[in-house]
């Protein structure tokens, strides 16, 4: 049983545009040396963006690609005797938010091109039909706990 503490974490405001909690979230992910104001123009532009290629609402493809992204299954080291196991567990909500939004940014920010908005417009638009950098990055994920399956009952 761990000594630490609990965690408090602080409360969390609904972006400005969209009073969307998961979009607030989003841009703080985006947020780099407390650029808050350059992180939410990111975001906003790359929602329009998707607007504009898909003739949708872009908040909803956004939302799309989040619940694609996401991952289901993760594995963890586990210690057992001598032999250290990857172990595949579940994941929680928290986490998997986490994960797909620190996914989609990575492969956006890996991506040549234009501005940053473009990047992410594009990364959110082929998350969402289950194609792209952040997709493959999960496939990767679920395939290594499908092949280690053997060790779930060290859970």
């Amino acid at each position: 049983m761990s000594r630490k503490k609990k965690i408090r974490t602080g409360k969390l405001i609904p972006d400005v545009k969209y009073g969307d909690l998961q979009a607030a979230k989003f841009i703080n992910y985006i947020m780099k040396c407390g650029k808050r104001s350059i992180a939410e123009q990111i975001f906003y532009d790359a929602i329009d963006i998707m607007n504009e290629k898909k003739k949708a609402e872009g908040l909803e493809l956004f939302k799309k690609a989040l619940k694609n992204t996401a991952p289901l299954l993760e594995v963890k080291s586990k210690r057992v005797g001598g032999a250290t196991f990857q172990v595949p567990m579940d994941v929680s909500e928290k986490r998997k938010f986490a994960l797909a939004s620190r996914w989609i940014l990575a492969a956006s920010r890996k991506r040549t091109g234009s501005s940053m908005s473009r990047r992410l417009s594009s990364e959110l638009l082929d998350a969402s039909n289950n194609e792209g950098t952040a997709i493959k990055k999960k496939d990767d994920t679920h395939r290594m706990a499908e092949a280690n399956k053997a060790f779930a009952h060290y859970k």
